[in-house]
């Protein structure tokens, strides 16, 4: 047979930090749906609630923050409702945090996928990130019950115009989580260590963040120190666009939002890095 071959595809090594190809992620894009519905399978595969899980645990998770830090601690909630306060922060944090823990194993957890055959390595984390959303979906819809429960009798609830910020708000905190997370997942093929300091981070982190308290409460300069955190703002933002509520201004949301996107692209630069050698060091 004569005559030069044509290929579809052609595999070439990536050599530059920002050689990133991420029109690849578009032409994979069924990939990434397979892994989505292989996330939510492996997730409720032989559980006897499944997706109730996801009320449940945030249910019990505001309750236990509730009677500790409001009735015991009795730290001030802006003077709203504490389990509508704590039910709020803990909705959106709970999805950086799954966000964030999930996609730090990428490499480690998809070994023997990944060194079997080829395709674009960001799938996987970008598909953790996808699949939450359902969880966070789930959880928005709980909240959004009980906020219109208490509204209806009679707790006086400002929601603002900041309500239409929402969605961008959820996806800068999905780019947080995933940066985040691809940058740790880079750093464990040669640190393992850094496996076992993933929980304990993200409670510190959860901590240094306004989830328990509202930033009202602490002092001018301290407020400053928490205000570098990029999750500060997102989660201020977030319960002043239903509560009227909140510390925050333009300067410090676009800092974080500065902050998120540098993130973004080192953890997309180093997480491409290592992709082409992470399996001699695993």
């Amino acid at each position: 047979m004569s005559g030069k071959e044509e290929w579809t595809e052609i595999i070439t090594p990536r050599t530059a930090w920002f050689d990133l190809r991420l029109q690849e992620l578009w032409q994979y894009r069924d990939l990434i749906i397979l892994f989505v519905k292989r996330d939510f399978v492996t997730v409720y595969k032989q559980t006897i609630l499944g997706p109730l899980w996801h009320l449940i645990q945030p249910v019990m998770t505001t309750l236990v923050f509730t009677v500790v830090f409001a009735n015991i601690a009795q730290i001030p909630t802006d003077g709203q409702p504490a389990f509508l306060f704590y039910l709020c922060g803990t909705t959106l944090w709970g999805y950086f945090a799954q966000c964030f823990t999930r996609t730090s194993s990428t490499f480690l957890a998809n070994a023997g996928i990944f060194g079997k055959v080829y395709f674009p390595r960001m799938t996987v984390p970008v598909s953790v990130v996808i699949s939450s959303l359902f969880s966070l979906g789930v959880q928005m819809l709980l909240f959004t019950v009980v906020y219109v429960l208490f509204w209806l009798n009679g707790t006086p609830l400002r929601p603002s115009w900041w309500l239409l910020c929402v969605p961008f708000l959820v996806i800068q905190m999905a780019v947080l989580g995933l940066s985040l997370g691809i940058i740790v997942s880079s750093l464990t093929t040669k640190y393992r260590d850094l496996t076992f300091l993933i929980g304990f981070g993200v409670q510190l982190l959860m901590y240094a963040s306004p989830v328990i308290y509202p930033l009202s409460i602490i002092s001018p300069k301290y407020q400053f120190i928490l205000s570098l955190n990029p999750v500060t703002p997102i989660l201020e933002v977030f319960r002043f666009a239903f509560f009227g509520t909140g510390t925050f201004n333009a300067a410090v949301l676009s800092w974080s939002f500065g902050l998120t996107f540098f993130l973004f692209l080192i953890g997309l630069a180093l997480f491409h890095r290592v992709e082409k050698t992470f399996m001699d060091t695993i």
